[in-house]
């Protein structure tokens, strides 16, 4: 109960101190991860808090890839978007994992 209030405050603190017009938009996710990351450094130390971080960069860069897949299906290739939802999974599946194996997190 105690790490929820914590990631609680710690991420409602960042949505406050950020861009207002972005606060509801991509503050949520990036403040509870700091706050995740605040509790896994004060719980588990450093070292598997660096793991972690780097574990959400390889996620947010396949996301982007998936994201960048997805608009390019639908807007030069005229796809269905449930279509292109479907097989850019792929895409991300491919870059997370691969980068994930050469990052040594896997």
């Amino acid at each position: 109960m105690t790490d929820a209030l914590v990631r609680f405050f710690i991420g409602g603190l960042a949505v406050s101190l950020s861009l207002p017009c972005f606060a509801g938009l991509f503050g949520a996710a990036p403040s509870i991860a700091l706050a995740t990351l605040v509790l896994t450094v004060s719980e588990r130390g450093a070292p598997f808090a660096a793991a972690e971080g780097r574990s959400m960069m390889v996620g947010a860069v396949a996301l982007a890839a998936y994201c960048g897949a997805v608009c390019l299906l639908l807007q030069c290739r005229r796809w269905h978007a449930n279509a292109a939802a479907f097989v850019s999974i792929a895409v991300w599946f491919v870059i997370a994992f691969g980068l994930g194996c050469g990052a040594g997190l896997l």
